[in-house]
């Protein structure tokens, strides 16, 4: 446990003398990749939050499978490096899919403004099962979908220098949910894609990259074939590009020919940021996040113009690894930093993320879903020792 004498907190500024290289371990070529490692998130300007004497609630959905055990691992870093956060836990499972759960998801989280969420799995053998998950999205219009994937020294990768950003239209096109059959064994799905949501998209995707510094918008898309919904997306994006972002490179790419310049030469997309309809943005990011080690390691980011939820970036349940403390926690711990972005606690989230990324770098501590054997709670210790480390020099002083 973290323990303070006689200083303060002054906001969200840790009174730690906090340097990610104090370690003497980091080289210049090192800390490059550090910061990297840290995704950029355009932070909370809602002055309404659930913020009282400095601290902030946030809604909890730990979900199904792992999820509940990857908050408690964040509620345990949060606790040692002393994050101003208290979490609002809200259990909604598909094992008890109670429409009440449901509502009191959606109510905290709009009584919060932020909500770090493991995933709820979708019954997809029941065509009457609504995703929870998308409900979530659609009722909190969480319109845009936010993955930064790196590669990270040390974990095992066919490619190196990969550092993407994905941006994906988070409540429309294939997942509006519409289906119904018309006839015995005719099944109509409807993919509704509006002017208003696409605009909204493209415009945050080149705000972002004006922001951040990305210097390419790459719009993925198959109007080759879908003539009137991805020839929309694709004229719209192709539009904004050209009449009010002239300073950012922008071209497109056909989704079949993305998906394989992503494996074979995913270097020519670094620095720069790939913009998807939900469908091709849900594929694709599942195809970066395995090019980077996998699923334990990308968080995402759901951001609306009210309300943002954090979660890791695959959105599965891990079911087959839940109990057995060997699911990699390192997706869900950057997501909790994700979020401290968003809620301006820059310090907080710098700490646990660069502590993160000498666990994994320097330690080398892996699970096994990255060729290692360490176990989750393993992982956990070597980040608390970091932040230790981090505040040896401090005034705060430390007691197991």
């Amino acid at each position: 446990m973290l323990v303070h004498r006689g200083v303060k907190h002054v906001g969200s500024r840790m009174c730690c003398r906090y340097a990610s290289t104090n370690s003497g371990k980091q080289n210049t070529a090192g800390k490059d990749e550090m910061i990297r490692f840290r995704s950029h998130v355009i932070p909370c300007a809602r002055e309404n939050l659930a913020r009282y004497g400095g601290r902030q609630t946030v809604t909890a959905l730990p979900g199904d499978g792992i999820g509940p055990e990857m908050i408690d691992h964040v509620n345990r870093i949060f606790s040692f490096a002393q994050v101003p956060v208290d979490f609002e836990t809200i259990q909604v499972s598909s094992e008890n899919p109670r429409e009440e759960d449901l509502e009191n998801a959606i109510v905290s989280v709009q009584r919060n403004g932020v909500a770090l969420k493991g995933n709820i799995e979708t019954k997809f053998d029941d065509p009457h099962f609504k995703s929870r998950n998308m409900e979530i999205r659609r009722r909190l219009d969480l319109f845009a979908n936010v993955l930064h994937t790196v590669t990270i020294p040390t974990v095992p990768s066919r490619h190196k220098d990969i550092d993407i950003v994905m941006i994906r239209e988070n409540t429309e096109g294939e997942y509006s949910g519409l289906e119904h059959e018309s006839a015995a064994g005719v099944v109509e799905s409807l993919k509704i894609v509006t002017r208003e949501k696409m605009q909204r998209i493209s415009r945050y995707a080149f705000e972002y990259a004006m922001k951040y510094d990305r210097k390419k918008v790459t719009a993925v898309h198959k109007a080759n074939i879908q003539k009137l919904g991805d020839g929309l997306f694709l004229k719209i994006a192709s539009d904004i590009a050209m009449a009010e972002y002239p300073e950012i490179k922008f071209n497109a790419m056909i989704v079949d020919n993305a998906s394989m310049q992503l494996v074979s030469r995913p270097q020519q997309f670094s620095g720069g940021i790939m913009l998807m309809p939900n469908l091709y943005g849900n594929i694709i990011s599942n195809i970066a996040c395995g090019l980077v080690g996998g699923p334990g390691l990308v968080s995402g980011m759901n951001f609306g113009d009210k309300y943002a939820v954090f979660e890791t970036a695959t959105r599965n349940t891990g079911t087959t690894l839940a109990g057995k403390d060997i699911a990699n926690p390192s997706a869900f711990i950057r997501a909790s930093c994700d979020m401290l972005r968003y809620l301006n606690f820059n310090e907080y989230a710098d700490l646990i993320s660069d502590a993160l990324f000498e666990t994994l770098t320097v330690q080398r501590i892996h699970t096994q879903d990255i060729g290692g054997t360490a176990k989750a709670s393993e992982l956990v210790n070597s980040l608390l020792e970091n932040i230790e480390k981090s505040c040896v020099n401090s005034k705060y002083r430390f007691r197991s």
